[in-house]
C-alpha cells in the first residue's frame, strides 16, 4: 500500500517501553515510527539490515559500535549492516526509521 493514514497502523511491543509502528513497508525498504518511553532500551542487537533514522522529539542515547551518542532533535544517524548497536531513551523519544532491505519480523 503505497500510502499510510495517520492513525491507521496498529503499534507492536518490541521491549517494554519501545513501541513500532511499520508504516510503508515495500520490495527493498521499510518506514517506521519508533516511540522509546525514557528509561527504556532497546538492548545491544545487530541485523543484516541497513538502518538510517533521525530522532524527531525527545533525547536518546545510541551505541553503535562501541561508541556513544547522545542525541537531540534533528539528528540522524546510519547504522551498517551486521554492526552492534543499543538505544536508550533519555526522555520520551519519537522516531523515524527506514530498514532496508525490509525486517521481515516487523512486517
Amino acid at each position: 500500500m503505497p500510502i499510510t493514514k495517520s492513525g491507521s497502523v496498529e503499534g507492536f511491543e518490541r521491549a517494554p517501553g519501545v513501541t513500532i509502528k511499520t508504516l510503508t513497508d515495500g520490495d527493498r525498504m521499510m518506514l517506521l515510527e519508533v516511540r522509546i518511553a525514557a528509561g527504556a532500551v532497546v538492548a545491544m542487537h545487530t541485523h543484516p539490515h541497513e538502518q538510517t533514522g533521525r530522532l524527531l522529539s525527545g533525547r536518546l542515547r545510541l551505541e553503535i559500535d562501541g561508541e556513544t551518542h547522545d542525541l537531540e532533535p534533528g539528528d540522524a544517524w546510519i547504522i551498517p549492516a551486521d554492526v552492534p548497536h543499543e538505544a536508550t531513551g533519555i526522555e520520551d523519544c519519537l522516531v523515524v526509521e527506514v530498514f532496508s532491505p525490509p525486517r521481515e519480523d516487523y512486517r
